[in-house]
């Protein structure tokens, strides 16, 4: 009775309210998801470069953007699942080699670049539907930012966040540095920022950087937590609670052994997922548009305030430390790293010596100082 009424009632002709065309880009997958309701999808939007963990090109970025708003526009769309192809990596930011060889001393462009990125992460923070973000594996860099600016987090418990920032010669300002604070305390905001340390899904459950982890490592047909990490609410020598932390010592060897000796399966992330959207199904749509938007506004508030300032000193930065970090990266390995020479950095500093290309060469990892 009730499809009867509808489709006497509904117009014969509905207006196109889209502005972009449907995404289409190497890269990124847009897949609609039957629902357990006849006619109702949801919509996985897949980094697929599993080749190079994820990472994203320009033409990737902007069929992000497209997603996000075709299916936000999307009458028949319940939910959006953001996530990566396979399970090593969510995303790691962009492709290194190209800042590295393209934008590094290249200011003017990287502007230009991060007006596609902070697009990137307005587009996810405007869907008009709930956006879930699928961490099947590391969280870091751009992808980090990607990921916060998302409504959710589910991720599996062997997926590690972070943000190179300083590390690499940058700063987490495509969003990072917005959201951590209003999502997880000024205090826990700071030691992710600055200390630069890699996070645990445990850890970053705890801190409220993520709403739900679920177990991916099987060994002998069974799913068991992750071995490498402290899951247990126990206290170290100096009486903190270090659940989430990294095991240390023959611990992390032993764990290793078992993550590989084990099977990754993703089925209880999966899971997970159509878990969330199967609930947003049963809520009033307008009401859930209208909850999302009055939510996300600590989120929009810091990063509006703050995204054009950011992308301005980004672009700059590419002519100092960041020109020094990308090429660092590029030029580096595991042998003799992949960051500069902080401490020549530094004492050049200190002695205020100007930045030029002689003095980015000798700060390349495996330079003599």
């Amino acid at each position: 009775m009730i499809k009867d009424i509808v489709t006497k009632t509904a117009p014969s002709q509905l207006v196109d309210h889209s502005a972009c065309p449907a995404p289409s880009s190497p890269g990124i997958l847009y897949e609609k998801h039957p629902t357990a309701a006849e006619g109702l999808f949801n919509v996985w939007v897949t980094i697929d470069n599993p080749r190079q963990f994820n990472s994203y090109s320009i033409d990737m970025l902007k069929a992000l953007q497209q997603a996000f708003r075709t299916a936000g526009e999307a009458r028949d769309v319940v939910a959006v699942v953001l996530t990566g192809a396979g399970s090593k990596a969510f995303c790691t930011g962009g492709d290194a080699m190209e800042f590295a060889t393209y934008y590094a001393g290249n200011p003017q462009e990287f502007r230009r670049f991060m007006r596609l990125f902070d697009d990137t992460i307005s587009a996810i923070l405007a869907c008009d539907k709930p956006v879930i973000c699928r961490v099947n594996g590391l969280r870091s860099g751009g992808g980090q930012e990607l990921g916060l600016a998302c409504d959710l987090s589910v991720a599996q418990d062997l997926a590690v966040f972070g943000q190179a920032g300083p590390k690499h010669g940058g700063a987490m300002v495509g969003g990072a540095t917005d959201f951590l604070p209003v999502m997880i305390g000024a205090e826990e905001a700071m030691a992710a920022g600055i200390l630069c340390d890699p996070i645990s899904a445990h850890k970053a459950r705890r801190l409220g950087m993520i709403s739900a982890v679920v177990p991916a490592l099987k060994v002998d047909s069974r799913f068991i937590p992750n071995p490498s990490v402290v899951t247990d609410r126990v206290v170290d020598e100096f009486g903190e609670f270090i659940l989430g932390e990294p095991k240390a010592g023959g611990e992390i060897k032993a764990a290793k052994e078992i993550v590989a000796k084990g099977e990754i399966d993703l089925s209880r992330l999966d899971a997970k997922v159509e878990e969330l959207c199967s609930k947003f199904l049963h809520m009033s749509p307008e009401a859930l548009t209208k909850t999302l938007e009055e939510l996300r506004k600590p989120k929009l508030d810091a990063w509006n305030r703050s995204k054009e300032g950011n992308r301005a000193w980004a672009a700059i930065n590419m002519t100092t430390e960041a020109h020094a970090g990308f090429k660092a990266f590029a030029v580096g390995n595991k042998e003799v790293g992949r960051e500069v020479n902080f401490v020549a950095l530094r004492q050049a500093q200190a002695i205020g010596a100007p930045w030029t290309p002689d003095l980015i060469e000798a700060l390349m990892p495996g330079r003599i100082s």
